[in-house]
């Protein structure tokens, strides 16, 4: 841990705060940590619970081994944590989702040094949320100042070539290009749940040429003698080892026939989070003959539903779609969820009914021979993404009729060339 610093504000009506940089996320009390986000657990969603952070790092998943360094930001007055983010060094671009492999290269080319860079993230974890934690009765603006201003400082002192904060929303991004982040605009695909009663609802809004299509994609499992369902809460609780070892062998067999395939997450990491926060968590399972021979891992928050790792031991026609995508679906409409993020990528997705919804990322570079041509960059960038989110609007390639949504982005044609989508 580095040596205690004041960090100052810019009104005298506010005390400093004392900013620590934590490199074990152990050092401090979960409840201290939780607490941070108690009073908006949508906005920040399970993913920035101590407890889904510590079991990336106490499962070796996020460490100095995989290629993240813990640097976590803290702000504490009189003993009291007030402001935190999850903070990483990091000297590639391996499993953070940042899409900043054309910069590197980029400057690389061009002599200039990128790497290491400081990531305000969740490691693996490419889903909108809060990065900068502040307390209930805070006032959020000086805090943010002040962990921005911590940011940078400790970037400086550690030779960081960058501060880059991944997934805020949409108002945190704003809040940051106040500080003087440069704002970047992408998209994934997410299902946006527009106040249906039934499934049935949902496919009356597809052309009856894809409806028809879908409906034959639904019924595959039931013709190969395969159920799905999600197992959670209590019944996921009283056998978390058991989940854990399933879930692990069965992401590992997928994972490792993909000669891309990462495996971002190991058998611990799946213990530790079954062991303390099943509350969140759920696991879809697809049972042939009452074997398990596929899996998706979820995480689920007030309002929304979040699709992470999948596994299978038996391939099968549209088994995939049904356990990653349309049975979390249903799962939203039953329980009257706001929206379904089923992850990065996947232009197979809109034609199921996916809609394309902006997400953003706050750059900060300390080398001004990146922070210009970068800034250029991204607000160039930007016009074209947002022109192409309205010409998405105007043609609605899928669904019949508009409906409540959250804010969609372009459509994958419609990104301008050399730029991925996912």
């Amino acid at each position: 841990m580095l040596a205690r610093r004041r960090a100052r504000t810019n009104s005298p009506r506010v005390p400093a705060f004392d900013l620590r940089i934590l490199d074990a996320l152990s050092d401090v009390p979960a409840a201290s940590w939780d607490a941070l986000l108690e009073h908006e657990p949508a906005r920040a969603t399970p993913f920035l619970r101590h407890a889904f952070l510590e079991a990336l790092e106490a499962s070796g998943c996020a460490s100095v081994r995989t290629g993240w360094l813990p640097r976590h930001l803290t702000l504490w007055r009189g003993g009291r944590l007030v402001a935190a983010a999850p903070c990483y060094s990091k000297a590639d671009s391996d499993g953070d989702f940042s899409r900043d492999w054309e910069w590197a290269a980029a400057a690389q080319q061009g002599g200039v040094t990128y790497y290491p860079k400081l990531l305000l993230t969740v490691p693996f974890t490419p889903a909108t949320g809060r990065r900068l934690l502040v307390s209930a009765g805070e006032d959020r603006a000086p805090a943010v100042r002040a962990l921005v201003a911590g940011a940078r400082a400790l970037a400086a002192e550690e030779g960081l070539r960058s501060v880059q904060v991944l997934f805020p929303g949409a108002d945190e991004a704003r809040e940051l290009e106040v500080e003087g982040f440069a704002v970047r605009v992408d998209f994934q695909y997410h299902w946006v749940n527009a106040g249906y009663r039934e499934p049935a609802d949902f496919l009356a809004r597809f052309s009856s040429k894809r409806r028809n299509v879908i409906r034959r994609e639904r019924a595959a499992p039931g013709r190969q003698g395969i159920a799905i369902r999600s197992v959670r809460g209590a019944e996921l609780a009283a056998d978390g080892a058991g989940w854990a070892k399933a879930m692990f062998e069965l992401h590992r067999a997928s994972v490792d026939e993909m000669p891309w395939g990462m495996r971002w997450v190991n058998r611990g990491f799946y213990e530790r989070v079954l062991a303390v926060m099943p509350d969140a968590l759920e696991i879809v399972e697809a049972r042939r003959g009452g074997a398990l021979v596929a899996a998706a891992f979820n995480v689920a928050s007030p309002t929304r539903l979040y699709g992470r790792y999948w596994g299978c031991r038996e391939e099968h026609p549209f088994l995939h779609f049904n356990v990653c995508l349309y049975h979390s679906v249903d799962e939203c409409i039953r329980r009257g969820l706001e929206a379904f993020e089923g992850g990065a990528g996947g232009e197979h997705k809109l034609a199921r009914g996916f809609e394309p919804a902006l997400t953003c990322s706050a750059h900060f570079f300390l080398d001004a021979r990146l922070d210009g041509p970068l800034r250029r960059h991204l607000a160039f960038e930007a016009r074209e993404r947002r022109a192409a989110l309205a010409r998405w609007r105007q043609s609605a390639p899928v669904l019949k009729a508009a409906a409540p949504r959250a804010e969609p982005g372009p459509s994958a044609a419609a990104v301008k060339p050399g730029f991925r989508a996912g």
